[in-house]
């Protein structure tokens, strides 16, 4: 099901918008996942323990991912003013 819109004409955002909302975002999941951590062992579930942190692993490697690539974009746009 197409809904017709295009990224576009989402909203109307520039690119350093865009990455300074990512930015954030970001920061903001990674302090979020760093509660997560400490109160697993209170769960006294070893195996819901181990999945969790390898979850969580998994996303955090994931959310550099993201940053990585938001960073390479800013950097190309900063090259471009030079």
């Amino acid at each position: 099901m197409q809904t017709g819109l295009s990224l576009g004409t989402l909203c109307a955002m520039t690119r350093p918008e865009a990455i300074q909302q990512i930015r954030d975002a970001a920061k903001t999941i990674a302090l979020q996942m760093m509660k997560i951590h400490p109160a697993l062992p209170h769960l006294q579930d070893r195996e819901t323990m181990a999945d969790s942190l390898k979850a969580l692993h998994e996303m955090t490697v994931n959310l550099e991912i993201v940053k990585k690539k938001i960073g390479r974009l800013d950097r190309q746009d900063d090259s471009t003013l030079l």
